[in-house]
């Protein structure tokens, strides 16, 4: 958790599938090399976000692999062959604790059982919400309407479902529910922020916002929740996954401005009055 290093805006900026790291109680049991963890992560995204304090924002970053656990997945969200004799090496990745990466090959180095699963979302599910929420809380005491800005990244081209077809994606793919996570002022601004920065948008599709944006996303209690993808071909070159600096300080400049006017739009929102009560 890093806190404002300017005067505080009523905005959160999170990125829960940033971290690479495995505990060295799990490096038995979780397997998958650093490449893989990377490709797997939001490679990076805590670089995009790193300026985010000297604007007066919030920033919490996961350092866990999501290999370990899946902090964007429900906690009750089990994969039901992860275990004992259903345990299964094949198919996509399901549930908190991933039994296999994106490409298929296996991350769970054996069965895992239930309550090995119950153990990880204690040790590292929870503290990572319990965080979140209590941070939003407080916000809540001192600004009428918080947002709540989770960022995240993806691959440029994706599989159209149900096909072997493939189509390039938005550079910018706001996620909010079927724009039910925050108020419609919020949504607009990060899109008309977006294309006036050149970048093509998309909501909600392929991804419509994970578990914290549902979970968190309450705009008639004045916290807004808004996930956004963002492309990696605009900071990587994808196939090494390697960062291109001045790209990365071009978007790092773009999501500080749009930090800055998500959290004017917050504080002019609450200057209007909407009826809310802080909560």
């Amino acid at each position: 958790m890093h806190a404002p290093l300017r005067a505080e805006i009523p905005v959160l900026v999170e990125c829960p599938h940033a971290g690479l790291d495995v505990p060295a109680s799990l490096a038995s049991v979780v397997a998958g090399p650093e490449s893989a963890r990377r490709r797997d992560a939001d490679f990076a995204v805590d670089r995009l976000c790193e300026g985010v304090c000297e604007v007066g924002a919030t920033r919490l970053v996961a350092q866990l692999s999501r290999y370990v656990v899946d902090l964007n997945r429900a906690p009750d969200d089990i994969d039901p062959f992860l275990h004992g004799a259903s345990f299964d090496r094949r198919g996509p990745p399901k549930g908190v604790v991933w039994r296999v990466a994106t490409d298929g090959r296996p991350i769970a180095r054996r069965p895992l059982s239930p309550d090995e699963v119950r153990a990880r979302v204690d040790a590292y599910h929870r503290p990572y919400h319990d965080a979140l929420a209590s941070t939003l809380t407080s916000m809540r005491t001192r600004f009428d309407h918080v947002v709540m800005l989770a960022v995240h990244s993806m691959p440029s081209i994706g599989k159209i479902p149900g096909t072997d077809d493939v189509v390039r994606r938005a550079d910018v793919v706001p996620g909010t529910r079927g724009r039910t996570t925050a108020a419609v002022p919020f949504i607009d601004e990060v899109d008309t922020f977006f294309r006036a920065e050149g970048f093509s948008v998309r909501h909600d599709d392929p991804y419509r916002g994970g578990y914290s944006t549902a979970l968190y996303g309450r705009p008639d209690r004045g916290v807004h929740a808004i996930q956004i993808e963002l492309s990696r071909g605009l900071y990587l070159d994808e196939p090494q996954l390697r960062i291109r600096e001045a790209d990365v300080a071009r978007l790092r400049d773009a999501i500080n401005r749009l930090v800055e006017r998500l959290g004017m739009l917050a504080t002019e929102f609450g200057k209007a009055g909407s009826g809310d009560e802080r909560r």
